[in-house]
């Protein structure tokens, strides 16, 4: 009797581990078909480095290739220059960022202009307890423009925040399609086994030490690593997110350089 039980048990047991098998074998085969229709717009030279770098193309690339224009606006607030986060008079449920009319309810009184920030998943996802939002322009997102809301058990507590104000714009021009955008990547940039999670149409620009900044059409190339690539969507000129960070570093040097130089002597 236990024996007949047992074997009905070893059964199921491996009947479940087949179908299990099953279904990572099927999501395999399918993640490299979506692969190869994702890198289908590309170059045939390119498709033939990605082989040979053994680079996956898991994101799909866009179509669109609208008019853009830069953007011209003035700073009014970094969260770069904060010192630490502003705190919540009351933590709200983190699970309100996925809904913007019950978020702007209930902290749209503590953080300014709550309601032209969305919530951006790519930009969220290699971060701890950290949502990042960003303004939207015409329908697209602002990534060196930030609201990141700072979670504790479940809870959003703190906030930092970029506000800026939209002044002006340049000549619209379209931009380059994302395969273009790609193609420079593979060939220059991207190492052995990279893999592209995300590839999103946006505005991008490094912020300096002034009020007023500009952002422009920019691709933003996201990688599994952590790495983020920006190709400017006019000229494909390409940054990083450690370029800029290496910028800022040079310009806080010569700040405090400048700062010794400038003291006076006793």
């Amino acid at each position: 009797m236990e024996w007949g039980k047992a074997k009905s048990v070893l059964i199921i047991s491996f009947l479940m581990l087949n179908i299990l098998l099953g279904y990572q074998l099927w999501n395999d085969i399918s993640d490299r078909l979506n692969a190869n229709v994702n890198s289908a717009e590309l170059p045939q030279d390119k498709l033939l480095l990605m082989q040979q770098k053994r680079i996956t193309l898991s994101a799909i690339l866009p179509p669109e290739t609208p008019k853009l224009s830069d953007l011209t606006y003035m700073l009014h607030s970094s969260s770069q220059q904060q010192a630490s986060p502003t705190p919540l008079k009351t933590p709200v449920d983190s699970g309100l960022i996925f809904s913007q009319p019950e978020l702007v309810k209930a902290i749209g009184k503590q953080v300014q202009d709550l309601d032209s920030y969305h919530y951006n998943h790519h930009s969220s996802q290699h971060l701890n307890d950290v949502f990042v939002f960003h303004p939207i322009v015409d329908g697209r997102p602002m990534f060196n423009v930030k609201l990141e809301l700072l979670k504790s058990n479940l809870k959003i507590t703190e906030f930092r925040q970029d506000r800026v104000e939209l002044i002006g714009r340049g000549e619209a021009k379209q931009v380059i399609p994302a395969a273009k955008a790609v193609a420079s990547l593979i060939e220059t940039y991207l190492e052995e086994g990279s893999v592209i999670t995300d590839i999103q149409l946006g505005y991008h620009g490094q912020i300096f030490d002034s009020e007023k900044q500009v952002s422009n059409p920019s691709w933003r190339v996201m990688l599994e690593s952590d790495t983020v690539y920006y190709v400017h969507a006019i000229s494909g000129e390409v940054t990083t997110d450690s370029d800029e960070e290496q910028e800022r570093d040079k310009r806080d040097a010569e700040s405090v350089r400048r700062g010794v130089t400038e003291t006076p002597s006793k």
